[in-house]
């Protein structure tokens, strides 16, 4: 594995430097478990497909702009990049789903899927935005499974392995989350029931 790490940056500074096969290398060696990732989020084969170019063009673009920090290993940016732009096509698309957990009061199972009227359609977009906004309020930890969760529909299991954290760590995050968002709430007055 180490060898691995070590093979990425070496290409990584070939490709940096002009050799422009390495980028091809690179894409090659991790396109398996990149597409797998995202396809594992977005269970929609075209649609990760797109996302998947869209990773490797953002991967292309910050390498070519020299600002690449060789922090960590490559594969783990990537997949953060990927991660990122699956959460911005379910915001474009404003599709949270709902998850049905045994948690004392979800705040997400308040929004109705259902509007009669034009006025409560408008009345539902604004109290998802309110949330949104207000989920940015939230500690980076909790905020990341909160969104995880809602946003892209990871089991507490996948949440634990993504942010290398156990699952009872995980389930916490997601608790004081909820928790946080509804004295958020009640702080602006947002109700989520109509």
């Amino acid at each position: 594995m180490q060898n691995q790490i070590s093979s990425d940056q070496k290409l990584i500074r070939a490709y940096i430097e002009g050799d422009e096969d390495c980028i091809r290398l690179l894409i090659n060696r991790h396109k398996e478990k990149v597409f797998s990732y995202i396809y594992f989020l977005i269970k929609d084969k075209a649609l990760a497909d797109d996302v998947f170019q869209d990773t490797f063009i953002k991967v292309v673009n910050t390498l070519k702009k020299g600002t690449y920090n060789e922090e960590g290993k490559f594969i783990v940016w990537v997949k953060r990049i990927a991660h990122n732009l699956v959460i911005d096509h379910f915001r474009k698309n404003k599709r949270m789903p709902l998850v049905h957990g045994n948690d004392d009061y979800d705040v997400f199972a308040s929004i109705g899927l259902e509007e009669e009227s034009i006025e409560e359609r408008m009345l539902t977009n604004q109290t998802h935005a309110e949330l949104r906004e207000l989920i940015e309020f939230l500690p980076e930890e909790q905020k990341s499974v909160l969104k995880m969760r809602y946003y892209i529909n990871m089991s507490f299991k996948d949440i634990a392995e993504e942010t290398d954290v156990s699952i009872n760590t995980a389930l916490g995050r997601m608790r004081y989350a909820l928790i946080n968002l509804r004295k958020l709430m009640e702080e602006k007055n947002i109700s989520l029931v109509s």
